[in-house]
């Protein structure tokens, strides 16, 4: 390790309490309190992960958590088996039925994707639930199984205090402009382009 003269401590410690008192002030100044739609979106991984994240934040505070999932229902979940562990503080209903191209049933797709917003209305009514994860809801918004400005309007109206996430690629701009935060998930390198198959405790 470098040896750090007394004048470049105390430089260093001078400017660090001024960077103290920005970040404070500008902390001190954020007062507002609500619930935040959140929308994870991109096309790296991660967006149901971090999603599921928030989940166990939650959680830890001591509240209660509802999924649901409107596209990857057919495959199993370990994020599943792991919540479950927190019983009845977490529903969790895997409403879809696989990606379009599997089911290839225009129809089927719709009706599945109806089901599954209606739990997700049901689930964001219920006032013992505090944040409510709406997964792949963008597939189903990108292909019209629902209709966005209702599904929108739904979200922007949900009751006070109720944290909402949405992932999935191809956020629609109006759902973008509807959240409070929106991170999108950039692709740098995966390693299924390398001939990875996707494997426990990563993908699924």
């Amino acid at each position: 390790m470098t040896d750090i003269t007394p004048e470049e401590a105390e430089r260093h410690r001078a400017k660090m309490a001024k960077r103290k008192a920005v970040q404070d002030a500008e902390v001190a100044g954020k007062t507002a309190e609500k619930g935040l739609l959140i929308v994870h979106t991109g096309s790296g991984k991660g967006k149901s992960t971090a999603a599921f994240g928030l989940a166990l934040r939650i959680l830890g505070h001591g509240g209660r958590v509802g999924v649901v999932q409107f596209i990857k229902g057919a495959w199993h979940s370990a994020e599943r088996d792991a919540l479950a562990t927190f019983g009845d503080r977490v529903e969790w209903h895997s409403m879809g039925e696989g990606f379009t191209w599997e089911t290839q049933d225009l129809a089927r797709d719709i009706a599945a994707a109806r089901r599954a917003w209606e739990k997700a209305r049901e689930l964001m009514a219920d006032p013992t639930i505090g944040l409510v994860i709406l997964d792949e809801l963008n597939i189903a918004l990108r292909y019209d199984y629902l209709p966005l400005d209702e599904v929108v309007a739904e979200l922007k109206a949900r009751r006070e205090g109720l944290h909402v996430v949405v992932t999935g690629r191809n956020a629609k701009p109006a759902l973008i402009e509807a959240a409070d935060l929106v991170t999108e998930m950039g692709l740098v390198k995966h390693h299924f382009a390398a001939g990875v198959k996707a494997q426990k405790g990563i993908e699924f």
